[in-house]
C-alpha cells in the first residue's frame, strides 16, 4: 500500500504510459509516474490493465497527430469497456502535440479527460482530481511561471545502469522546420547545483552512465553552485565526471553554434565522457542551411567537426538531415551528400521535410515534390547505412570496455552499449548486468557488434596457441 499526498493510505492503481518520440519524452514520462506515485499509481503493462492512461506525444515526426487520434480512438473502446463494468479510466494526453493541438483533441475526442503541455506534469495529482470533478476535459497547455523542476520530487523510480537527467528545455534557435519553440517554449536552464544533486541519486540508485538531455543541451548555462555568475556544458561535464561510481557521460542533443571552447576541451580531457556526439547539421547547402535559419554554413560544420576531432580523436559523430526542405534544388541535395562524404557518421538520423503548422517552412514557397523527395531520401539513406557498416567494420577486432544493460535475445547473452553507442551482444553471466567489462569484437552488424568478453577470448586464443596434448596428438594421427 502506498501513502497519499495527505499522508493515508492510497489505492493500489495502475498507469500505462506511452512515449514517442525522443530521450527527453522518455525522461518526461518518468518523472510523471514519480508524481503520480504518492497517489497510489503503480505501472501497468499494457493499457488493458490500467486506471489512468498516459500518451506522451512528439510532434517532430510526419503524421504525429494522426497516430495520437489512432490510438486515442483504440483507448475510447477501453474506456467505455471499463465503464460497462463500473470502473473508471482516465486518458490524459502529454507532451508536444498536447502542446501544439489542445483544442483539436478535446473536440475530436472529448473522451479524453486531461490535456497537458511538457512544461505542466508537475501539476499531474492536481490535474488527476480536477477531472474526477470536471464535466470535460481539463487542459493545462499554459506556459508556467514556475520551474517545474522545482515542484518534481526528489524521489525517482531507478531508470537502471544507464539513466536520463534533462539539464535544458525549449529553444530560441526557431529553425523554419522545427516546432520546438511553439511547444516546449524559450531555452531554460536548470541550475548546476539540482543537476548534480540529481545526478548523485541516479548513482546512488545504480545508474553508471548519465545521459544529459536538452532541446539543446549545449546551449545550457546554468547558475553556477554557489550562485556567482554560471556555468556552462564543459564545466558541468568536469563537476558531474567527479561523482564517484559514475563511469559514464554523454549529453544530446547539440547545435554547432554552441559548441565552444571549455566544450571542446571537455571531449579532449574526460575520459568518461563518450566519444560520441549528436550534432545535427540537417544539409549540406549553404543555401538551405540559410533558409533553414540554421545560423552556420557547411564550411562552419566542417571546422567545427575538425576540433572536435583534433581534441578526441576517436570520436564518432551522429547527425541529423532533412531532404526536400522548400526550395532544396538538386544541387541542393548534392552538397548534403558531399558533406556527408567528408565527415564520415558513424549513425545518422535522415527525414523528409514534412510541413509543421505554424512554422515558417510550412507556408514557404517552392515545396518540393513528394517523388523527388522520396528519392533523396533514399539515395542519402544508402550513403548513411554505408557509412554506419564501414564504422561498425572498423571495431572487430577492437578491445574496449562495455556498460552491460541487460540481457540479450538468446539465452546465456547479455548486451550493453560501446562507447559510440552501438549495442554489443556477448555470452556472459547476468551478474555483469549494471557494470563495465572489457570485451574484443568478433563480429559486425548493420546496427550492432558480436564481441566476447576480454578473459574469454583470450583463453580461447591461448587455447589455440597451445592446444592440449592428447588433442595434438589426435590430430596428428
Amino acid at each position: 500500500m502506498t501513502e497519499s499526498l495527505a499522508g493515508a493510505p492510497a489505492r493500489m492503481r495502475r498507469l500505462f504510459v506511452r512515449t514517442w518520440g525522443c530521450q527527453m519524452n522518455v525522461y518526461d514520462s518518468a518523472r510523471m509516474a514519480d508524481v503520480l506515485a504518492p497517489l497510489g499509481y503503480a505501472p501497468a503493462e499494457a493499457p488493458e490493465g490500467a486506471d489512468m492512461v498516459i500518451l506522451n506525444t512528439c510532434h517532430i515526426r510526419e503524421k504525429a497527430a494522426e497516430k495520437v487520434f489512432s490510438e486515442l480512438g483504440r483507448l475510447r473502446a477501453l474506456k467505455e469497456r471499463r465503464a460497462a463494468e463500473g470502473g473508471r479510466m482516465v486518458i490524459a494526453v502529454a507532451g508536444c502535440v498536447a502542446q501544439a493541438e489542445g483544442a483539436e483533441i478535446t473536440a475530436r475526442a472529448p473522451w479524453v479527460d486531461i490535456v497537458l503541455g511538457p512544461q505542466t506534469y508537475h501539476r499531474l495529482p492536481e490535474m488527476v482530481a480536477r477531472a474526477a470533478r470536471a464535466a470535460g476535459a481539463v487542459v493545462e497547455t499554459d506556459f508556467p511561471v514556475e520551474d517545474k523542476f522545482d515542484h518534481l520530487p526528489e524521489q525517482a523510480a531507478p531508470q537502471g545502469a544507464t539513466a536520463f537527467l534533462t539539464v535544458q528545455e525549449g529553444c530560441d534557435k526557431f529553425c523554419s522546420f522545427c516546432v520546438v519553440p511553439y511547444t516546449r517554449g524559450a531555452e531554460f536552464s536548470r541550475p548546476a547545483a539540482a543537476v548534480i544533486a540529481e545526478a548523485r541519486r541516479l548513482v546512488a540508485q545504480g545508474a553508471r552512465e548519465i545521459t544529459l538531455l536538452g532541446q539543446n543541451v549545449n546551449a545550457w548555462h546554468g547558475e553556477a553552485p554557489d550562485g556567482a555568475g554560471e556555468w556552462r556544458l564543459g564545466r558541468l561535464l568536469r563537476a558531474l565526471a567527479e561523482i564517484p561510481g559514475l563511469a559514464r557521460l554523454r549529453y544530446t542533443t547539440s547545435h554547432p553554434r554552441d559548441v565552444d571552447a571549455e566544450l571542446v576541451a571537455a571531449h579532449r580531457d574526460l575520459p568518461g565522457l563518450m566519444p560520441f556526439l549528436h550534432l545535427p547539421v540537417q544539409s549540406g547547402s549553404d543555401r538551405i542551411l540559410r533558409a533553414m535559419n540554421r545560423g552556420h554554413t557547411a564550411a562552419d560544420y566542417l571546422r567545427l567537426v575538425e576540433r572536435l576531432r583534433a581534441a578526441r580523436p576517436d570520436l564518432a559523430l551522429s547527425s541529423d538531415f532533412i531532404v526536400g526542405h522548400p526550395g532544396e534544388t538538386e544541387a541542393d541535395f548534392r552538397a548534403t551528400l558531399d558533406l556527408v562524404r567528408a565527415v564520415g557518421f558513424a549513425q545518422a538520423f535522415s527525414f523528409k521535410y514534412s510541413a509543421r503548422p505554424g512554422t515558417p517552412a510550412a507556408a514557404a514557397p517552392h515545396q518540393v515534390p513528394e517523388p523527388a523527395k522520396e528519392a533523396r531520401l533514399a539515395e542519402l539513406q544508402a550513403l548513411l547505412r554505408e557509412q554506419q557498416q564501414a564504422f561498425n567494420r572498423s571495431r572487430v577486432g577492437m578491445g574496449f570496455d562495455v556498460l552491460f544493460t541487460g540481457p540479450g535475445r538468446h539465452p546465456g547473452q547479455i548486451v550493453g552499449r560501446s562507447p559510440w553507442l552501438q549495442p554489443v551482444h556477448v555470452r556472459g553471466p547476468a551478474a555483469l548486468i549494471g557494470r563495465v567489462a572489457p570485451v574484443t569484437v568478433l563480429a559486425a552488424h548493420p546496427n550492432s557488434l558480436s564481441a566476447a568478453l576480454r578473459d574469454q577470448h583470450e583463453a580461447a586464443a591461448e587455447t589455440t596457441r597451445h592446444p592440449n596434448p592428447e588433442e595434438e596428438e589426435r590430430i596428428s594421427a
